[in-house]
């Protein structure tokens, strides 16, 4: 019952104050460590560098394991210890209650629903404020593309697809690995996490050195962003029940949803193999299935040029017509918004359900 009290603790703590840059954060010690083990890494692979290209390339990737090793090894040792020490020592009840609340926080920082919303929201806002500029700025943020060329459109779709992909990244995964394995495990896909944002690139310099970080954030992902692609169907159900609810208080005088459950799971099955990851796709198909938008196609990384695979189809509130005026995706995209909420909530239920099983399994 102790981790189940933690996790919902610290996803209330999470949905309250976020992430705040004044507070310590521990992904930016595991940063830190990253970008010295990187230093060290790449000073012991100079001077043992083969003049072979193949050589060269093997030993990159062997350093790039050891890197992987040493930061999520480092890190779950760390995380392990202190669990340890706080739930099995004998402290005064002070001390007990202060190290249980510190356990909250750290939980709670592996969580990111507060500041996926609000980075989302504002996007929108500056969108539907008109201020095509703050809204391009805002989305740079929070996406790994330019945005200085995007239009109204464009933005709106690129946040529907951020709001997608890192509601599985940022809200379910560690949900999913705290459920299975408490705060050591949460923390750790943390760091797997990192690796990936920080070192796995396929460009020239992290192509091979990156190569194990980038092959590990795939394979911790893929449960998770299943899980997240059902969880979005069934928040889809449920917002859909909710408008039909306010609908019939209303006398029927409000328009009828805009989405569309069927399609999510269609669209999630049809397209959610056509994304460049093997993960991202499954939670973007599903959104786009739902809200009735298109996502994907080319997008400019860095000056290059990108052919990203379409995934969904414009079908427009309706049905039929496809979504092309501004008012139609900005509607889509606050339902973004919404669905995300519920996924959310849907998540930590899960989590919460898969802890009492394990415990229960445990106990036999």
């Amino acid at each position: 019952m102790t981790d189940a009290a933690i996790l919902t603790l610290a996803y209330i703590l999470d949905l309250i104050i976020g992430d705040p840059r004044w507070l310590p954060h521990p992904v930016r010690v595991i940063g830190w460590l990253i970008e010295k083990m990187e230093r060290i890494l790449r000073k012991s692979e100079v001077r043992s560098q083969k003049s072979e290209v193949k050589g060269r390339d093997l030993a990159e990737k062997l350093y790039g394991v050891l890197l992987v090793a040493v930061v999520a090894g480092i890190t779950y040792s760390i995380f392990y210890t202190l669990n340890l020490i706080v739930l099995t020592s004998h402290f005064s009840l002070l001390t007990s209650y202060l190290l249980f609340a510190i356990l909250v926080f750290l939980t709670s920082t592996t969580l990111a629903s507060n500041d996926l919303i609000k980075s989302g929201k504002t996007v929108i806002d500056a969108v539907n404020m008109g201020d095509k500029e703050s809204a391009r700025e805002k989305l740079s943020f929070i996406v790994g593309r330019d945005t200085k060329q995007l239009d109204n459109k464009g933005i709106l779709k690129a946040t529907i697809e951020t709001l997608a992909e890192n509601t599985s990244d940022g809200i379910i995964a560690p949900l999913f690995y705290f459920a299975i394995g408490g705060l050591p495990l949460a923390m750790t896909y943390k760091a797997i996490n990192t690796l990936d944002s920080m070192v796995g690139y396929r460009n020239e310099k992290y192509k091979n050195f990156g190569w194990a970080s980038a092959k590990l954030d795939d394979i911790v992902n893929y449960i998770p962003a299943r899980i997240t692609g059902i969880l979005i169907f069934i928040a889809t159900i449920i917002l859909i029940a909710i408008d039909r609810f306010k609908n019939v208080l209303r006398f029927g005088l409000s328009r009828s949803s805009a989405l569309n459950s069927l399609n999510c799971l269609n669209i999630m099955l049809r397209d959610g193999r056509k994304h460049l990851s093997p993960n991202s796709g499954i939670p973007e198909a599903a959104m786009a299935g739902a809200l009735g938008v298109r996502l994907g196609g080319p997008s400019f990384y860095g000056g290059i040029i990108i052919e990203k695979p379409y995934i969904g189809e414009e079908v427009g509130a309706n049905g039929r017509s496809p979504v092309q005026s501004p008012d139609e995706l900005l509607d889509a995209s606050e339902k973004a918004v919404s669905i995300v909420k519920i996924t959310s909530i849907l998540g930590l239920v899960c989590a919460l359900m898969l802890q009492y099983l394990r415990i229960a399994i445990c106990c036999k």
